[in-house]
């Protein structure tokens, strides 16, 4: 089981860091999304080059790489021995290293999103209850403040709280480690909240 984990953190890791955000916007011609913005490569940067098709591709495939990193790991390293919903198996680990990969890709010097759009998919490919309480709770919070950090602040708390009532107890510990992290790498965005500074989805502040 150790070395299917160790497989898993590795599978999950290299899919996660997959920089699709970059790689649009350079296809795209619109340079390096990093010198823009936040400088980091996920959805709501991409959003700031005024391109909104891109920004929408970049989101869906965060999402896809998070879920198939779940769904592959699922795929090559569970079997009858080795219990699926153990709580740092090869499923949760390599969900786990998908968002890690995310966040701290190595072809980019380890600075990569924050995270949640990969979670989101991650979320899903754990149990789409958990998934569907992540998209329902981002898409009303973002609804309301028109803030996209706070939704999706909102939402990976909102995965870790499902998962412990919805009866996916293992996945609380990752999920729970997952949103810690998340709320790190917002903590800027999270000053700004409290400062009441923080912009709002299509403004030009």
């Amino acid at each position: 089981m150790i070395v299917h984990t160790l497989l898993a953190a590795a599978v999950g890791y290299l899919l996660g860091s997959i920089p699709f955000g970059l790689l649009l916007t350079r296809a795209a011609g619109l340079g390096d999304v990093r010198s823009i913005g936040s400088g980091n490569i996920g959805a709501t940067n991409v959003l700031r080059t005024g391109n909104k098709k891109l920004a929408a591709a970049t989101l869906l495939l965060d999402l896809l790489k998070g879920l198939f990193a779940v769904l592959l790991v699922r795929w090559l390293f569970v079997h009858p021995d080795i219990l699926p919903q153990a709580a740092w198996g090869p499923v949760p680990v390599g969900a786990l290293a998908a968002v890690l990969g995310h966040c701290f890709p190595v072809w980019l010097g380890f600075k990569g999103g924050k995270g949640v759009a990969t979670n989101a998919g991650v979320s899903f490919g754990l149990g789409w209850p958990l998934g569907l309480a992540y998209a329902l709770v981002w898409l009303a919070v973002l609804g309301l403040s028109r803030i996209s950090s706070l939704a999706g602040m909102s939402a990976v708390c909102a995965a870790a709280i499902a998962a412990a009532l919805l009866g996916y107890v293992a996945y609380v510990p990752v999920l729970a480690l997952i949103a810690v992290l998340v709320l790190w790498l917002h903590r800027a965005n999270l000053k700004r909240l409290a400062d009441g500074t923080e912009p709002k989805v299509g403004s030009k502040k």
